[in-house]
């Protein structure tokens, strides 16, 4: 595989909605309700459908997907961590998929070689943003119970989020804009859901970038095992 801008920017962006479309997919059979079953299954699709066309852009999506190292990825590392609790798996979207939502508006309104995926996955990320959002209203402003959980998962997964602003090659958007909104996105939701903004830094010494140079957090390892073991275990096999 040869590595250009673009290529490097389609391994990042392909790699975060698959290993986002896998935890999701993990809530399969164990969705709170009946409503959410469909509604996290829906999402994991959608992410699925854009790690195709991202990693197809690259090279072989089956190989790049399945064959790859640990260190061969090139996703941020919030998109990998363990789903936790229901509060937990809904922090991380809210985070993420206000982010992608940023992303993609921006790069669909560019001519660049993203602009017309980013221009029909904006669609489904802004549901995949308005799905988070309700969530964390719900769970922040409902039970005692909700709140705390709620509370907790944005803060544990706080120290993540600058990693999705750092600066990817091939991807010319205006990052720093983009967190300014973010941030004021993210502020407001959370003060809506009477959640305090927590007050940590979000990068720290191993988080800044690490993701994107190939470097992941422990539960990543298992859960690539996980993902790849059928297609390594039948090389080659169809169904």
């Amino acid at each position: 595989m040869t590595t250009t801008a673009p290529t490097t920017a389609a391994l990042a962006l392909g790699d975060d909605a698959l290993v986002l479309s896998h935890r999701l997919g993990e809530w399969a059979g164990h969705a709170p309700v009946l409503e959410e079953e469909v509604a996290l299954a829906n999402i994991a699709l959608d992410l699925l459908g854009q790690a195709r066309v991202l990693l197809s852009t690259a090279g072989d999506e089956d190989e790049l997907a399945y064959l790859r190292e640990e260190r061969a990825f090139r996703n941020l590392q919030l998109v990998e961590q363990p789903n936790g609790d229901f509060a937990h798996t809904i922090a991380r979207q809210l985070y993420f998929s206000t982010y992608q939502h940023l992303l993609y508006a921006e790069l669909a309104a560019g001519e660049g070689p993203f602009a017309g995926l980013a221009a029909k996955a904006v669609k489904e990320v802004a549901y995949h943003r308005d799905h988070a959002e309700q969530w964390t209203l719900r769970l922040g402003d409902g039970t005692e119970v909700g709140h705390k959980k709620m509370q907790r998962a944005c803060t544990a997964l706080w120290r993540f989020t600058g990693e999705m602003f750092q600066p990817v090659d091939g991807l010319d958007v205006d990052l720093a804009g983009m967190e300014t909104a973010w941030l004021d996105s993210v502020r407001a939701v959370l003060h809506r859901a009477t959640l305090t903004v927590p007050e940590g830094p979000r990068t720290g010494a191993w988080t800044a970038g690490a993701g994107r140079q190939g470097v992941h957090t422990e539960p990543f390892g298992r859960m690539l095992a996980e993902m790849q073991h059928l297609h390594r275990s039948h090389p080659g096999a169809s169904w």
